[in-house]
């Protein structure tokens, strides 16, 4: 079974916990798991809160589940690989570019890199500061730019759109590297002019930022877009709706990823059943945790946006469902 990702004070604590209550034969069926999210004001860290909340409500599995604040997708598939996290939150770039050996992992194929589960879509979204003059993606040259902390899925992503330009960090006055916790308080302060942020909607970073400094979505369409979503299958195009932020009244187009749900092969196989059984068999609940989760299916959600085999644990489920054969 994959190593667990808690340290040994931490693990020792729980055991010795749970043996005040059971035999030591049944504490030492407990088993611990532990979810790579992002930073605490975005979507991946309710992911990971919402799907602990309902393994952790299981009677019988014996399974514990942490889902602490990590540095986002590449970080996550980076502490699944080395045994440090069980599972964790990718946007479905980062999943097929681990995968497939590219991008941030060129020449590193993580061939035993297994799907759960896609969760909400995500919009690459970008707002700026009113008296910036961003009005659109050519209008970021010479600009003070957060382009997104290294390992985290904005900057992945935002490194595509300046590769598709032809654009370097010297492109921008500032290419600033805050992670998402941090940036709205950098707009706010007028440290940077403009900030991206691969996230599903309506946002908590993006409300803080809109009700303490006139700011506007900018729309990522274009000819370059049309390239990036047209060679890129994990791309599609997608709306942010009109009256979700202050200040914003209207649709916005841009593009985008999914989230999505992922772990090692060698993660034991109950557990992911376990995982996704408390999940799908409560997936009211579930939808109930976050606005972003309202419109999930979950045939959509066992099916697309996924481009790593889906780990056995989870087809198990599936196919006990019908989603599957």
């Amino acid at each position: 079974m994959k190593r667990h990702a808690f340290s040994a004070a931490a693990f020792s604590g729980a055991l010795l916990g749970a043996a005040m209550f059971a035999s030591p034969a049944m504490a030492q069926e407990q088993k611990f798991i532990t979810i790579g999210t992002g930073g605490q004001t975005g979507v991946y860290y309710v992911v990971g809160q919402s799907v602990c909340r309902l393994v952790n409500r299981l009677d019988d599995a014996n399974i514990k589940c942490n889902a602490p604040s990590t540095g986002g997708s590449v970080a996550n598939i980076n502490g699944i690989k080395s045994g440090e996290l069980d599972m964790g939150v990718v946007q479905s770039d980062v999943q097929y570019q681990a995968y497939n050996g590219t991008g941030n992992f060129e020449g590193d194929a993580y061939e035993e890199l297994r799907a759960v589960f896609r969760v909400h879509g995500e919009p690459l979204t970008m707002l700026a500061r009113a008296d910036s003059g961003i009005e659109g993606l050519d209008d970021l040259e010479g600009k003070r730019v957060n382009i997104g902390n290294p390992g985290s899925g904005q900057r992945n992503t935002m490194e595509v759109v300046m590769e598709a330009k032809g654009w370097t960090m010297d492109t921008f006055s500032l290419a600033s590297q805050l992670d998402a916790a941090e940036q709205a308080a950098a707009l706010a302060d007028n440290n940077i002019d403009a900030m991206v942020y691969v996230v599903g909607h309506p946002n908590g970073s993006l409300q803080e930022a809109t009700t303490t400094v006139d700011s506007r979505l900018v729309p990522l369409d274009g000819p370059v877009i049309d390239e990036i979503v047209e060679e890129h299958s994990y791309y599609s195009k997608s709306v942010i709706p009109g009256g979700l932020y202050k200040g914003n009244p209207d649709d916005v187009p841009t593009f985008g990823v999914a989230a999505t749900f992922v772990t090692d092969a060698d993660t034991d196989e109950e557990v992911v059943y376990q995982t996704v059984k408390a999940i799908f068999d409560n997936f009211d609940r579930f939808k109930r945790l976050h606005p972003a989760f309202e419109n999930l299916d979950p045939q959509e959600m066992v099916t697309s946006g996924i481009s790593a085999p889906l780990h056995e644990g989870a087809a198990r489920y599936y196919r006990e469902q019908g989603w599957i054969e």
